[in-house]
């Protein structure tokens, strides 16, 4: 797979070695297709926001690192660039964009609950725990699932290690809510403007694996967007078809809009 990293310096962007001897402290990932990306503002808002949590860096300056990015970014081909801040051991931080070719599009999903405590250090920003999210999917991979479900200390569903995981009650988009601790997902946020747009009801709640045995359960992503859950292993009986799926993927695709 190729992949490229961009350093930022002085309004602009050259190539630097993969390997840098510093720490992940930010990431934002989204899906380019033949130059089209689903709201790259709001992918630009939380990197902003995050960045803006530990670092100094200036509003112009990051204001013309997202210039710089849409410059470089290609407009043929599937891409699944990711904006990075990067900090080392004197306490610098550099921003970057890694360019990286997509993966394919995956199917339908098998969700495994993580039996531990959330052990995140910093779940509310991506990038510190990104390297963990890669071990516990990879964990979920060896017991045959896609992901692993990260729950709260009182056992409720929080999120997947790098999803957001939604379920639908009859036709009410649900999600875990913010007494539980889950990292602000651009692709949640759409799902649940679509289900309003479309006079569905949508809310948070407080749910254990086991609470959602005959409900329709989605994995999302902005690489991947819905994946439909099939089954969830060791949750006690079967998940329910999916049923509204179809309808949701043709507006999210139609949310793409060119970057320039």
């Amino acid at each position: 797979m190729t992949s490229e990293l961009l350093q930022y310096e002085s309004g602009d962007l050259y190539e630097v070695p993969i390997s840098l001897g510093t720490q992940l402290a930010v990431a934002d990932s989204f899906l380019l297709e033949d130059g089209r990306v689903r709201n790259l503002g709001m992918h630009f808002e939380r990197f902003s926001r995050w960045v803006a949590k530990i670092s100094e860096t200036s509003e112009a300056g990051i204001e013309e690192f997202f210039h710089m990015v849409v410059q470089a970014l290609p407009l043929e081909g599937r891409w699944f660039p990711r904006l990075e801040l990067h900090t080392d051991q004197d306490e610098s931080r550099q921003l970057h964009l890694r360019l990286r070719e997509a993966p394919d599009e995956l199917g339908n999903a098998i969700l495994w609950t993580y039996p531990d405590g959330d052990p995140r250090v910093n779940p509310m920003i991506k990038g510190p725990d990104l390297s963990l999210g890669l071990q516990l999917r990879r964990r979920a991979n060896m017991l045959g699932a896609d992901e692993a479900v990260l729950l709260s200390d009182s056992g409720h569903i929080a999120e997947g290690a790098l999803s957001a995981i939604v379920w639908w009650r009859d036709d009410v988009l649900c999600a875990p809510s913010d007494e539980t601790t889950w990292l602000d997902s651009v692709t949640r946020r759409e799902v649940f403007a679509i289900a309003e747009q479309m006079g569905l009801q949508t809310r948070v709640e407080k749910a254990k694996p086991a609470d959602l045995v005959e409900t329709e359960v989605w994995m999302l992503s902005s690489l991947q967007a819905i994946r439909p859950v099939d089954s969830w292993i060791d949750l006690g009986g079967p998940l329910a078809p999916a049923t509204h799926v179809e309808a949701f993927s043709k507006r999210l695709r139609m949310l793409s809009s060119p970057i320039r």
